[in-house]
């Protein structure tokens, strides 16, 4: 394994455990790492080709009928979080063919026609790849609620619903990793005047996002709700300090890697006489 600044490591101290309280958390802080913005991104370059690596390995077995496992990477946060910032510099790493990336949005009129639970199955990983949500069946117990899109009786039984849910594909072989990027109003006010300052940027900005924002507090509520009662050892949660966008993807990178490591799949073994497939290939 690559040296590393890690003082704790993230899947330790990131962790949402008994009595967490997301208002204890610092979006500014940096917990674990024992260095600054250079080092972390020389330790998010280096740990690329382990991660990847690991990955193809995962995807390989796989390929050959192993029966291995798979990842899910759920990424939620406020808008402007960074959550494509971890999706381009830490899971684009890897070789796209073994991800499955899919970013929620608002459900269609066929899903909605459905359990909210139903659309997110049909995108689930298959062994050997890494998943990723972009938002997910989350935003059905936090807009949800902050928004009163659902009677209250219906958003406290989807509660238990993502629970059974999860517990499933975690028993199917799937390493859940829920992460949610924790970031300041201050901080996400400046990162949405800068995509109206910019040209290049005006694509990302979303009117709606201001009055999201007024209801920040609200949604703050509803994530710990979320926490309390969805961080379970089958699909843990983990609160990441996002203000410094350099620490929250080298921090979500750990997690990934911490799973595949625990993983550690193996290049699959050939199943042919690799010295006669050589001879055979010289001659031919």
């Amino acid at each position: 394994m690559t040296a590393h600044s890690w003082t704790t490591e993230p899947a330790d101290i990131l962790r949402v455990g008994e009595g967490f309280q997301l208002a204890d958390v610092d979006p500014d802080s940096t917990p674990g790492f024992d260095g600054d913005k250079v080092r972390c991104k020389k330790e998010l370059a280096a740990r690329v080709t382990e991660l990847d690596a690991l990955q193809e390995r995962l995807f390989a077995e796989s390929r050959v009928g192993a029966t291995t496992d798979a990842v899910l990477l759920v990424l939620q946060a406020m808008d402007s979080a960074g959550k494509g910032g971890i999706v381009r510099h830490v899971v684009g790493g890897v070789d796209p063919q073994g991800v499955l990336l899919t970013a929620f949005k608002a459900p269609s009129d066929e899903e909605r026609a459905h359990d909210f639970l139903w659309r997110i199955e049909k995108r689930l990983p298959a062994h050997g790849f890494i998943g990723v949500f972009d938002r997910s069946h989350y935003e059905d117990v936090l807009i949800g609620r902050v928004r009163a899109l659902a009677p209250d009786e219906e958003i406290e039984r989807r509660y238990e619903a993502i629970n059974d849910f999860e517990a499933r594909v975690a028993a199917s072989g799937t390493r859940i990793i829920k992460v949610m990027l924790h970031i300041s109003p201050d901080e996400q006010k400046e990162r949405l005047m800068e995509r109206l300052d910019r040209p290049d940027k005006h694509w990302k900005y979303n009117p709606g996002d201001v009055d999201e924002r007024m209801r920040w507090s609200d949604y703050m509520a509803a994530y710990q709700t979320v926490f309390e009662r969805t961080a379970t050892d089958a699909a843990p949660w983990f609160v990441v300090p996002a203000n410094h966008k350099w620490y929250a993807r080298l921090a979500v990178q750990e997690l990934l890697l911490s799973a595949l490591q625990d993983i550690d799949p193996q290049w699959p073994v050939a199943d042919y006489d690799v010295k006669a497939e050589k001879k055979r290939l010289a001659a031919s």
